[in-house]
């Protein structure tokens, strides 16, 4: 684990890749509820997903969070949908939003490369631990996906430069997890996440986000 000055680098370079290289910012109408970005850059699809959570209830009052895979990018909002931090995160290896049948059960080794997918959806998260009793947030657990701390990896996959990279696609590393900073993790995942449960929506990259989640809000305007 990182600590002392390794740490705060880590969420200064947490926060750096979440203010930079995004596609737009979100804005929130005056007097209106809704998803509050909070000034932080996110696409167009993280705002769409964000303001129609807030605006349909779907979180029942729970924290929330959003997995931009296209950006790879983690957002973590309050029950009311104020932005409490965002990240880069590093995701599964191959691109596509499905989930293979028992892969949870499977030994990592034996996980075909085209198969280490974040999948896409909506999760109802939950604090736990995994078998080496690390405390992780699971998003789902009979398959195995979490999102936990950058650990320790072999040099050559070069996790940490990775995370610190502006480029969405050196990001995609993982057997499916959703790995961030260790002090991101501690500072933001940990208190808001792992706690109580939540909902993590995991935006698609094979069709459009909205496919998915809301097709029928636009952006910054309220339903009457």
């Amino acid at each position: 684990m990182e600590v002392g000055g390794k740490a705060l680098r880590a969420l200064a370079v947490a926060w750096a890749c979440a203010l930079t290289g995004a596609q737009a910012t979100a804005s929130q109408p005056v007097g209106q509820p809704g998803a509050d970005f909070v000034g932080v850059a996110a696409s167009a699809d993280a705002q769409h997903t964000a303001q129609w959570v807030v605006e349909s209830g779907d979180n029942q009052g729970l924290p929330f969070a959003i997995v931009d895979k296209k950006d790879a990018k983690l957002f973590v909002f309050a029950a009311d949908g104020r932005l409490v931090g965002a990240t880069s995160a590093l995701l599964g290896l191959a691109s596509g939003d499905h989930s293979v049948p028992g892969i949870g059960d499977m030994a990592p080794s034996s996980i075909a490369p085209a198969d280490r997918t974040t999948p896409a959806g909506r999760f109802a998260s939950e604090p736990g631990r995994n078998l080496s009793g690390e405390d992780v947030v699971w998003v789902d657990y009979d398959a195995g996906l979490a999102i936990h701390r950058l650990r320790a990896s072999p040099a050559h996959e070069r996790r940490p430069q990775r995370l610190a990279s502006d480029t969405p696609d050196d990001k995609r590393i993982t057997l499916g997890c959703i790995v961030v900073p260790v002090a991101f993790y501690e500072s933001v995942v940990g208190p808001v996440l792992g706690h109580r449960d939540g909902v993590v929506y995991v935006l698609p990259e094979t069709k459009p986000a909205r496919a998915m989640f809301g097709a029928d809000v636009q952006l910054g305007m309220r339903k009457p």
